[in-house]
């Protein structure tokens, strides 16, 4: 990291942060990913999941940038470990949708607890304009990362 600072001498403190946060969420993912038994593009799907809900193959394998074939492979795995599940979509019975499972949920929840309570005890101490000014912050940095 020492390096990209003279590449990118012009980053401010703030991005400099974010992006410490970005690899920590990467090392709670992996941790995660070790602790469920999996490996991290499955993690990656599992977050996905929880994050957005229920999705249809096509669009998760979009999200994780892997082919649909390669995203196949990595549905059959993951509904043979029991972390996910596919069913018919409500709409078009001829689409499959695919979700985590409760135990998958229960699983990943029980393992991210203690850092979501931290992040959040951290965050009960701004006062309200604080909130307000991270918040704002955390959702333009979040969308500039998305195509």
């Amino acid at each position: 990291m020492g390096d990209q600072h003279q590449e990118l001498p012009e980053l401010t403190e703030a991005t400099i942060a974010v992006q410490h946060l970005i690899g920590a969420a990467r090392e709670l993912s992996a941790r995660a990913a070790r602790e469920l038994g999996v490996n991290a593009t499955d993690m990656g799907a599992l977050s996905l999941l929880e994050q957005h809900g229920p999705m249809g193959p096509a669009e998760l394998a979009s999200r994780l940038g892997i082919r649909s074939a390669s995203v196949t492979v990595l549905i059959d795995r993951l509904e043979r470990a029991g972390h996910v599940e596919r069913s018919s979509h409500p709409r078009d019975r001829r689409r499959v949708t695919v979700a985590a499972t409760p135990s998958a949920h229960r699983a990943t929840l029980e393992f991210l607890r203690p850092a979501i309570m931290a992040i959040d005890g951290i965050s009960r101490t701004l006062d309200a304009d604080a909130q307000h000014t991270v918040t704002d912050y955390l959702k333009r940095a979040t969308r500039a990362m998305r195509p």
